[in-house]
């Protein structure tokens, strides 16, 4: 079995700091997931989600972290490796920023970051799945130089699996 090095869990960029998760980011990332349409988690809930997170994290070695503005200080949303529908051993990327953030640049910047930290741990490759209808998630992949390897048909709707060879 490969081993692999324990991902870093303080990404810092020219923008936004990527870090551990706090039990104070509780309220925000249930906003965050309210802007889905399904309704708003309970704040307890979520608290029992973040525990569940940071126990998988050590765990697996790798991590979803908050991603904060570095200027503003404020929780934008989150970015990081995965099990997801994926492996440990090949892991998927995964982001979800606030809807009033769209458009900067901020999901391309943290998931770059992401990506080097991914390459530090010694993986070969990482997987990501996105909704056939989110255009902006797969712009921001394909700049990240992920490319389409096939597409499921899950319950709610088309989803692509992408791919990137890591060096």
């Amino acid at each position: 079995m490969t081993t692999y090095e324990t991902m870093p869990f303080h990404l810092e960029t020219e923008r936004l700091i990527l870090r551990p998760w706090a039990e104070s980011d509780a309220a925000e990332f249930c906003a965050l997931l309210s802007e889905r349409g399904k309704g708003t988690p309970a704040v307890e809930r979520i608290r029992t989600s973040i525990a569940d997170l940071l126990t998988t994290t050590a765990t697996t070695r790798i991590a979803l972290l908050p991603i904060q503005r570095r200027d503003e200080g404020d929780f934008i949303g989150y970015c990081g490796l995965i099990i997801g529908r994926s492996t440990l051993k090949e892991p998927e990327i995964a982001y979800e920023l606030f809807q009033r953030v769209h458009g900067r640049g901020y999901a391309t910047e943290a998931a770059s970051a992401v990506l080097d930290a991914a390459i530090a741990t010694g993986r070969k490759r990482l997987w990501s799945t996105v909704g056939a209808w989110n255009t902006p998630s797969l712009r921001v992949l394909e700049k990240l130089g992920f490319e389409r390897d096939h597409v499921s048909t899950e319950d709610n709707g088309e989803v692509v699996w992408l791919t990137r060879s890591l060096p």
